[in-house]
């Protein structure tokens, strides 16, 4: 009789296995989020939803829109998670977008979100620039710390700046919109002319710069805040300086991808990304979100964060991002970094 219940046991332990097995889903998520944020908010998912396995496929914005927009007509990605708005509203008119209501939408804030009634990117964060300074470098040469972008075109700074490439970065993409935005193109193409005269480097990372500064090998690099917050907690002598005209900006979206059969793991995982757990956790290191968490702003930031940023016009930053990137690219790309 034990030996029954023992096979009866082994038994349903083996049928639970298959069922669930059958009944698991599994997603591919291409991401821009950082490498050392995935894992944090990624175990609050598995934790809820252990029956949908999740296959991140990460690199920096501009690769993950350029591979998406190749795989356009075989689409592979199931979603989008946390990549620049503007590289999705391109995504949008290429027609790779399925408009996608999550739950809680409406705690969304306007300006964190698509404007059609379904719409069709959410954002979750918005990262912003700024400057990462090595402090023993700066100190050792001699170079004063600058405020300000207007201070980055100082000749002593000459070889000393390290910046991401925007055709690559989504760092550098939103930095380089905001300086086009803020000063005029025209005035703005010819900041970007002096600027590159003390520009040692373009790397094909956003956070790159920021390492760079933070081990020592350039003394500045335009980077972005969080970037410059994680070198410091690791030890590195890195002070992150918000420039004073405000920074530029972009928000960390996400999207549902158009393809023939929709999973619905997928809308599960678009619903969880805006979630309150998740977004408490989106606010320990980023301020801006997609809605308000009553968390307190993060050590380092100012003390309003919403009026560090700059007036960004995303639709126009999206309309011309192309143009943008080829102008930036025949002008300085002799500095980027092999690919």
């Amino acid at each position: 009789m034990k030996h029954l219940i023992k096979l009866a046991t082994l038994f349903s332990v083996a049928l639970c296995l298959i069922f669930s097995t059958v009944h698991a889903e599994d997603l591919l998520v291409y991401t821009a989020l950082e490498d050392d944020e995935i894992p944090r908010y990624l175990a609050l998912f598995e934790k809820s939803h252990p029956d949908i396995h999740v296959k991140i496929v990460r690199d920096s914005t501009g690769i993950v829109t350029a591979k998406l927009l190749a795989e356009k007509d075989n689409p592979r990605a199931d979603l989008v998670w946390g990549t620049a708005a503007t590289s999705l509203m391109l995504c949008d008119q290429a027609g790779m977008v399925e408009p996608y209501a999550p739950k809680d939408i409406d705690r969304v804030v306007p300006k964190m979100k698509d404007f059609h009634k379904v719409p069709h990117w959410v954002g979750i964060k918005a990262w912003m620039t700024g400057f990462c300074v090595n402090t023993y470098e700066i100190e050792d040469l001699k170079l004063p710390i600058p405020r300000n972008f207007d201070d980055l075109l100082n000749p002593v700074y000459k070889g000393h700046l390290v910046m991401p490439n925007p055709a690559s970065s989504g760092t550098g993409f939103l930095t380089v919109s905001a300086i086009l935005q803020m000063k005029g193109e025209k005035e703005g193409w010819a900041y970007l002319d002096k600027l590159h005269e003390n520009i040692a480097r373009y790397t094909h990372s956003g956070s790159k710069p920021c390492k760079t500064a933070g081990a020592g090998e350039l003394p500045i690099g335009i980077s972005f805040a969080y970037r410059g917050f994680m070198q410091k907690q690791k030890g590195e002598p890195v002070l992150t300086v918000f420039p004073q005209e405000g920074s530029g900006w972009d928000v960390e979206a996400n999207c549902l991808i158009k393809k023939s059969s929709i999973k619905p793991a997928a809308k599960t995982f678009l619903d969880w990304a805006i979630s309150g757990p998740v977004m408490k956790e989106y606010a320990k290191v980023y301020p801006v979100t997609a809605y308000a968490t009553g968390a307190p702003i993060p050590d380092g930031f100012p003390k309003n964060p919403e009026a560090q940023l700059i007036e960004n016009d995303f639709q126009w930053a999206a309309k011309n991002r192309m143009r943008i990137l080829k102008e930036w690219s025949s002008r300085y790309d002799g500095k980027s970094d092999a690919k």
